[in-house]
Parts: C-alpha cells; sequence; structure tokens
C-alpha cells in the first residue's frame, strides 16, 4: 500500500471518530452499582499546585528523636509546622508530610505534569503505559461503577495550556473542568427528556462509527509493514477505550442525578472559588458520584483576587525579594489552610463504620519543588486520611543513592485504593515508611 493511501485512511479514522475531543477512560465496563455498594469504597483525591511553595516557609521539621534508617530516611512519630503550613497541626494526626521525593524530572515548568505520573509526555513512548498518571489508574479499576470514574477541575488558561494533571495511557490529555458552576451542573443537573433521548441517539451512532472502523481495518493489517501495523494497533486500542467510555456513559443517561444541596454557583475565579471547588468535590463524593477526582490550583488563580499584588507565577519567581516573599507566602498559606479545611470536612462527616476521610486518601502538592530556581526536587508532598502509617513526617535524603521514586508513595496509595498491584510508573516498590 501505498504512504499517502496509508495517511489517508488513518487521517480518515481520526475525522470519523474525533479521538482528541474524547478523552479516554480504559478499563473493563461493569454494570452501574447503588450508591450502598459504594458506601464503604475507597476515596482518592489528589490536589496539585502549579508553582509548588516556597520551601523555607513551607516545610515541616521533625519533633522528637527520628528513627534512622539505612536507606537515608528518617521517620519522625511528630512533626512542627512551618510558617505557611501551620494550618496542618489541626490534622497532624490523620496527615504524613514526606520530604526529599521527587520523579528525577528535570524541565521546571515543562516538568509540573509529570506530578502524577512521574514521565514526562515526551518520554511517553518509551513507558509500557506511556504518561497516564496514577489517579487514571484508580479510575480505570472502578469503570462503570460510578457516574463519573474521575473528576479532573483545573483552568484551560495559565502557563503552557492549562491544567494537564490527569493523562490517560493514551496519552491523552484529561480536559479539566473550569469551575464550580460547570462542576455543580455535572453531578446535580439533570438533562431534560429530549436531550437523553438525543444523547441516547448519539451514543447510537457513535457506537456505529466504531463498528464502521473495526470492519474497514479487517484484513487491511496485513498489507501494512510491522512499523505500520504497530501504529495501527496502538489507534485501534484508543478506538476501544473510547467504545468503552461510550458504554459507560450510556448506562448511566437514565440514572437520576441527587437533589441539588443549594442552587447553582456562578463562577468567580480560581481563588474565591477554591472553598466552593473543595466544598464541591466533598458533595461528589459523598452522593456516590465518583470516587476520584483531582484539582489544579494554578492558571487563574490570581493574587489580586485575594487582596495580593503581583502575578501568581512573577510571585514564585521571587529573586529573594522581601516583599514578593511575603505574598508568595500569604497566597501558600491560604492555599494549605483550605486543604486543611477540605480534609476535615471529611472528618466531620461521620459514616457507619468512621468518617470519609477514614477511607479517602487525600494527595496534596506539587510538580514543582522551587519555582524559584526552576527545579523538580524535593517536591512538597502531603497525604492525609486513609490508612495512615505510624509515622507522620518522612524525610528522606534527596541525594542518597537508594531514595526511592516519588512513584512509590503511589503504588501505596493505589494499594489502599484496593489494586493488587506492585509496580507503577518508575517505581521500584511500596514507600518505605508509609505502607
Amino acid at each position: 500500500m501505498r504512504t499517502e493511501n496509508r495517511r489517508h485512511f488513518l487521517r480518515g479514522l481520526g475525522v470519523s471518530i474525533a479521538l482528541p475531543l474524547l478523552p479516554s477512560a480504559p478499563g473493563a465496563v461493569r454494570g452501574a452499582t447503588t450508591r450502598q455498594e459504594n458506601a464503604a469504597a475507597p476515596n482518592l483525591v489528589c490536589i496539585g499546585n502549579m508553582l509548588g511553595f516556597y520551601p523555607d516557609a513551607f516545610w515541616p521539621k521533625g519533633a522528637g528523636k527520628p528513627q534512622s534508617a539505612a536507606s537515608g530516611l528518617e521517620m519522625f512519630s511528630a512533626f512542627e509546622t512551618g510558617e505557611t503550613s501551620s494550618a496542618f497541626k489541626s490534622i497532624a494526626d490523620e496527615t504524613t508530610v514526606i520530604r526529599g521525593l521527587h520523579h528525577d524530572t528535570p524541565g521546571g515548568h515543562f516538568s509540573i505534569h509529570t506530578f502524577l505520573s512521574g514521565v514526562r509526555q515526551i518520554d511517553a513512548g518509551s513507558m509500557p503505559d506511556g504518561n497516564v498518571t496514577f489517579d487514571q489508574v484508580a479510575a480505570e479499576s472502578v469503570s462503570g461503577q460510578t457516574r463519573f470514574p474521575s473528576l479532573t477541575i483545573g483552568s484551560e488558561s495559565g502557563i503552557h495550556g492549562g491544567c494537564q494533571m490527569s493523562w490517560t495511557k493514551t496519552g491523552t490529555r484529561v480536559p479539566p473542568i473550569p469551575g464550580p458552576a460547570q462542576l455543580f451542573k455535572m453531578l446535580f443537573a439533570m438533562e431534560p427528556p429530549e436531550q437523553q433521548r438525543l444523547a441516547h441517539e448519539r451514543f447510537h451512532l457513535q457506537h456505529s462509527i466504531l463498528d464502521l472502523v473495526r470492519d474497514q481495518t479487517k484484513g487491511f493489517q496485513r498489507r501494512l509493514n510491522a512499523a505500520d501495523r504497530q501504529k495501527l494497533d496502538q489507534y485501534l486500542t484508543s478506538i476501544r477505550d473510547v467504545e468503552q467510555r461510550l458504554t459507560m456513559r450510556r448506562n448511566w443517561i437514565d440514572v437520576p442525578r441527587p437533589p441539588a444541596p443549594f442552587a447553582a454557583p456562578t463562577n468567580k475565579n480560581m481563588a474565591q472559588d477554591l472553598p466552593l471547588l473543595y466544598d464541591l468535590i466533598l458533595l461528589a463524593l459523598v452522593t456516590g458520584s465518583t470516587r476520584i477526582a483531582t484539582l489544579e490550583i494554578g492558571g487563574d488563580f490570581n493574587p489580586p483576587d485575594l487582596g495580593i499584588r503581583g502575578g501568581y507565577h512573577s510571585l514564585s519567581h521571587h529573586g529573594q525579594k522581601p516583599d514578593a516573599i511575603d505574598a508568595l507566602k500569604k497566597l501558600d498559606t491560604y492555599q494549605c489552610e483550605q486543604f486543611v479545611r477540605f480534609v476535615s470536612r471529611l472528618a466531620e462527616h461521620k459514616e457507619e463504620q468512621g468518617s470519609l476521610l477514614d477511607r479517602t486518601s487525600v494527595l496534596f502538592g506539587s510538580g514543582m519543588g522551587n519555582a524559584n530556581s526552576h527545579t523538580n526536587t524535593d517536591l512538597p508532598i502531603v497525604v492525609a486520611g486513609g490508612k495512615q502509617p505510624k509515622h507522620h513526617f518522612l524525610r528522606f535524603q534527596p541525594t542518597h543513592q537508594h531514595r526511592p521514586p516519588l512513584t512509590n508513595l503511589y503504588v501505596s496509595l493505589l494499594q489502599q485504593f484496593g489494586l493488587e498491584i506492585d509496580q507503577f510508573s518508575t517505581s521500584t516498590g511500596t514507600l518505605r515508611g508509609f505502607a
């Protein structure tokens, strides 16, 4: 087959099913489960900050004598908070702060998106599962059990094209939900009957297109060379992923959404909307609408919306200027306080066998270690809720030859979520001292 014909065929496939507009959610399709069946199921929430935190004021210090390990790890049963992380005091018993971990992915702003994956998008081709993020691995394992396998929330503005928190196995960035108005509508606004009918017809049409694509590829692969067959196999895998997502979404069209707890909100800005976004994530978990959510703080998180002069990006590159550092501390303190408020509300929501926090692991951190120096090492990592380890402050020596990768923590968190795995991305096992 001539090259130009092959390219036309693949290009035609892309137009037919519009893959770039359909974020993949791979996994076996299961029937919709009831809210009661999900009542005791574990949850996962990941909060990421695009620009990190001012290290000198953020990092806690170990309290008491550490238990040292030969592998370059110090473990403390308690910690003294930093200036901007002082809000952690109120949730210290449910919180583990981890210092010294990173992904070994240089690039400054161009590596922030590796926070939940450990792999840069440009390097994804060399990895078996690409640069898939661990929240999407968790979502794959429960696909179909909730209306939304996961919720990705963030801005489409800001550095390098907006929110890049979540990625699928096919290398697709999961488009973010941009604000509380859109998130509220997804969670609580039931579509009118006519729109439901049109949705059924749309899914039927999309499945027909996918069936046609499969029919057209029968016998086609035999006429391709090995490299082109591999490309076509990858493309067909994307098609199967889209089909599974469509089937899962169709199963939920006629299932009533939970009643709205308050009037629909309007979007203001990321800074002022942050508490409401946390509240809506909490409601998504309480109502069983999802078990997995990610939130990126960045993009339209603007200091003037909190009465602070300057741009967030420029303040993060403070150049040791006292005024800029003071402003940055205020922003960091606000974000830590809102995180603590969220964790506290999870703890306050009592259930039959404890609290919602008991079955919700909350990751808080960043893919940027020090924005002023553009470094992606010594990433700020905090984990609250779930099955907490014995020690609440783990300090790894960043340059120690046996320092584990941050992805080891993600293996531990995925195991807490219920997955029977021992490998994710660049991991070498679970995280010592945590699980």
